[in-house]
């Protein structure tokens, strides 16, 4: 008989594993390629020393002459806040009691709140990878009853649950998105939005601020990094390209032979938004090359530049391409995917005057990347 203990056994022991599995190497092709870590973290922060250059103490001399000075390496001191990710599970009483003689039916029960979990994390950690740490899905250009016009649309999916601001102050919490029409950027919410006016920001709801440190955030050069002002090393700062202009193999080429010869990065790992996905593709098409495909750990596909992927995704801003050196991101994490748990170890709790019960997965962690000025960015990418 399936009873509360034998859904926690089940949810521990069965899909636990099988759950952080997919979350860590199967929700988005750059996260499988990013390495999971619990090195660096101290208490509630991640700290760590990051080499700058190269060992000074290197040189030429004569055959019984003095040999060279030592110098050591040169450090930089990363520090950045975990940030909590968290994912909820919800099993209502009465579908608990409804499939206690059927294991059958409590499983299919199981697996249908897993996979949509599963869903929303695909979004959100995806999205997240690709955001600035803010939680910023977009801003309003106008709001009127309970629709509202975004300046873009491609961080918003029905579903979603979101806060309106004006600067600091929270003008409508916990919004629930009903539609989204891609087309004319408009969001449909369950909440009167008379109170939101052009320029306000929409974040998922209560994660203003507590967000990974995304590309977004890295490749932001009007801001610190990692709790140092870039302008105090050259190491803190990214290539920015504005106005691109025509997609091309030799101007791609360029940026990764700049990245090797000034940071010493070897690209491994190219983000694209569709647009320039679709550029790439019919300039590939106009000289009559065939068109690489690659298959990726995680089960991804994609395009191919000179063996190097070339990956689409939603959350990559339009026009843009993003050259990345994979093997200097590292996700430095507290602990993998958790059950919250209860002080008698129980993971599937009670909500508060409703009849069903809830589990929360958790991970605290944040992305740092060791090497930023080793990145490129290339805004304002056209077709040929």
């Amino acid at each position: 008989m399936v009873t509360i203990n034998s859904a926690e056994n089940a949810l521990k022991s069965v899909y636990l594993g099988a759950v952080t599995e997919l979350l860590n190497t199967k929700i988005n092709p750059l996260m499988s390629k990013i390495e999971q870590t619990s090195t660096d973290v101290w208490g509630k922060e991640i700290r760590k020393a990051v080499s700058v250059g190269i060992n000074g103490g290197i040189g030429a001399g004569e055959e019984s002459g003095a040999l060279p000075d030592a110098h050591g390496n040169s450090y930089l001191q990363f520090v950045s806040t975990l940030k909590n990710l968290y994912g909820q599970i919800e099993i209502s009483d009465k579908a608990i009691r409804a499939s206690a003689n059927d294991r059958g039916a409590f499983t299919d029960l199981l697996n249908a709140e897993i996979e949509g979990l599963l869903k929303a994390s695909k979004f959100n950690l995806g999205r997240m990878l690709y955001g600035d740490g803010t939680g910023l899905l977009g801003k309003v250009r106008s709001a009127t009853g309970y629709t509202v016009i975004v300046d873009d649309a491609r961080n918003f999916i029905e579903g979603l649950a979101v806060d309106f601001y004006e600067q600091s102050e929270r003008k409508v919490a916990n919004a629930h998105i009903i539609a989204v029409d891609h087309a004319t950027k408009k969001i449909t919410v369950d909440k009167d939005l008379t109170s939101v006016t052009e320029g306000a920001g929409i974040y998922v709801q209560n994660s203003k601020d507590k967000e990974i440190t995304g590309l977004g955030a890295i490749f932001d050069t009007s801001k610190s990094l990692y709790g140092i002002d870039r302008s105090e090393s050259a190491v803190l700062n990214p290539i920015v390209k504005e106005d691109v202009g025509a997609i091309s193999e030799t101007m791609m080429q360029e940026i990764i032979d700049r990245l090797e010869t000034e940071a010493g990065s070897t690209v491994d790992f190219i983000a694209v938004s569709a647009d320039v996905k679709y550029a790439y593709m019919d300039y590939m098409s106009q000289y009559k090359r065939n068109i690489d495909i690659m298959n990726l750990d995680g089960g991804f596909k994609s395009l191919s530049f000179n063996g190097i992927p070339v990956v689409y995704d939603r959350f990559v801003p339009k026009g843009t391409m993003y050259m990345l050196d994979t093997s200097v991101f590292h996700l430095h994490q507290l602990c993998d995917w958790r059950f919250l748990e209860t002080e008698n170890g129980n993971i599937l709790r009670q909500s508060q005057g409703q009849p069903v019960y809830t589990a929360t997965l958790v991970k605290y962690c944040d992305l740092v990347c060791d090497r930023p000025n080793g990145q490129a960015m290339l805004k304002g990418v056209t077709a040929a």
